[in-house]
């Protein structure tokens, strides 16, 4: 992998988007409740037509491939998300249950929604096995990880607020919610899709490619936008989370691919999507819920600046891992 190429065609742009989104937002020009309102365009119109429009031009023969694959990202995405919540809650005394639940939230998902198709495109092309891994990180994080997370924190509230001991949530609420969502729902929808055998009509694509095309650029700039809202507060939870997130997870995924022996190119895209920064919903979460906001938002920062340099290098190493592997090294 040309490691040049990485950069130039998949890191450059990303930057450059993101500085114009920064930009903007400290002229003015955006806020950081417009950036909400982008966020909402990319996770319920945008995401979702790329999803499913990719996935449904796949064949069942790719899905029983991506079994491995779907097994690993759910393993290995959620050890690290589990990781993160104890480490944060018991290494750290002075936070709750709720802080360590929103940790998990950022420092355990990697933004697979925003940055999924934006980074791996460029890196391996336009196909339907790029859309099925951001498509399988995508159902972990939004469908499993979420619902856990919001499910600890519920959970660490209520314990707070012993006035409200009689009105417990139940569990499967947050599950049931995030399962509502057009990015959880759509890709599922399209592997049932292809699971059942039905054609896909070609003259149906470009409905969904025009809105599907601005996933990528929109989620970008409203990254530049939030970056320009916050005040960075680098402590040693937020360096500790960038280190869990830039590091510890694609190592993870990486180990785990090569133990059991996954497709060569399916390891290389899920370890760039571990790779990728923290996801931007856990910030979103923080907000609503008043929680873990400045150092949650600070190790996202880091972690966005960290990636310039972790995104290729993982790259880099996959291959020589794989490579060492092959020749039983």
């Amino acid at each position: 992998m040309n490691i040049s190429h990485i950069i130039l065609y998949a890191i450059v742009p990303i930057l450059v988007i993101m500085l114009l989104g920064f930009v903007s937002g400290k002229r003015g020009v955006f806020s950081g409740d417009d950036a909400k309102k982008f966020n909402k365009v990319v996770l319920n119109y945008a995401l979702p037509a790329a999803l499913f429009v990719s996935i449904v031009q796949a064949s069942r023969a790719d899905l029983v491939k991506d079994i491995k694959l779907t097994l690993i990202s759910i393993v290995g995405i959620m050890f690290c998300f589990m990781l993160v919540y104890f480490v944060f809650k018991y290494c750290f005394k002075k936070n709750t249950g709720a802080d360590a639940a929103v940790s998990a939230l950022i420092s355990g998902s990697p933004t697979i929604g925003f940055l999924g198709f934006a980074v791996l495109e460029p890196i391996f092309g336009t196909s339907p096995s790029v859309a099925l891994v951001v498509a399988i990180v995508g159902i972990v994080v939004n469908a499993i990880g979420i619902p856990v997370g919001l499910s600890l924190m519920n959970a660490s509230l209520e314990k707070s607020a012993p006035q409200t001991a009689g009105k417990h949530e139940s569990a499967w609420k947050p599950v049931i919610r995030a399962l509502k969502q057009p990015v959880a729902w759509a890709p599922i929808l399209a592997v049932v899709w292809v699971v059942v055998g039905i054609p896909w009509p070609a003259y149906l694509s470009p409905s969904f490619d025009l809105i599907a095309k601005a996933n990528a650029s929109m989620a970008v700039f409203s990254a530049g936008i939030i970056l320009s809202a916050i005040r960075l507060d680098i402590n040693r939870q937020a360096v500790l989370g960038s280190i869990f997130k830039m590091v510890l997870m694609p190592a993870v995924l990486l180990c785990m691919g090569l133990i059991f022996k996954m497709d060569p190119l399916n390891l290389k895209m899920l370890v760039a999507a571990g790779s990728l920064p923290p996801a931007f919903s856990g910030i979103i979460i923080a907000d609503e819920y008043n929680t873990y906001i400045a150092t949650g938002t600070s190790s996202l920062t880091l972690s966005i600046i960290l990636f310039i340099g972790f995104c290729p290098l993982w790259i880099w190493l996959t291959d020589m891992a794989i490579n060492a592997h092959m020749f039983g090294f």
